[in-house]
């Protein structure tokens, strides 16, 4: 059956998976790829790790959609969320257990997302852009990165980060504040302008 799943809601995208349409779960993972990759590729900073962890998060929602276990009605991208810092906390612990495990190599993950733009000049501007925030960000403390992260690229809200880190929504607001104050110090630092 040919359908379009362009039009439909998350929620009806996850009801057509479940009736066995396999096409609806192709549309999932193509509406959140990029966000979901983007957020779990912060926070380890190595690309094999992050494509591991997303690859490890999918198949996790795959299973729960398929013993139909799946209850965070019409908050699938939080639930997502969820899953994918619950694996990466998963492999910081792993780490710390065996710290030879932990690769150095350094990716440019704005790589991976197709730039539109068709001047050269202005792709180039926009990955020395993309390589000042991923190396400021890199600077700032892990709580605040990790809200600044959470709230940016995965779009969650606060109640939601709060309850992902098991901080109170106040701590989480104090460390996106006191994050875009270091941001911003930075970016005057070094005369950045985004």
């Amino acid at each position: 059956m040919t359908h379009s799943f362009r039009n439909l809601s998350d929620q009806e995208l996850i009801a057509s998976y479940q009736r066995g349409e396999e096409a609806a779960l192709n549309e999932l993972i193509q509406r959140h790829k990029d966000r979901l990759y983007t957020a779990i590729y912060l926070l380890v900073r190595d690309v094999h790790v992050a494509e591991d962890i997303f690859q490890d998060t999918f198949i996790k929602i795959i299973d729960t959609l398929k013993a139909d276990r799946y209850l965070e009605k019409g908050k699938f991208l939080p639930w997502a969320m969820r899953i994918a810092h619950n694996l990466c906390v998963d492999y910081f612990r792993k780490i710390r257990r065996n710290p030879l495990m932990r690769s150095t190599e350094e990716y440019d993950v704005f790589n991976l997302s197709k730039l539109s733009s068709t001047n050269a000049e202005e792709e180039l501007m926009m990955r020395q852009s993309h390589h000042y925030v991923r190396e400021m960000l890199d600077r700032l403390p892990a709580e605040q990165r990790e809200v600044i992260i959470l709230r940016h690229y995965a779009e969650l809200s606060f109640k939601e980060i709060a309850a992902l880190t098991n901080v109170s929504i106040n701590t989480a607001l104090g460390r996106m504040r006191y994050g875009l104050i270091n941001l911003r110090k930075m970016m005057l630092e070094k005369q950045i302008c985004l």
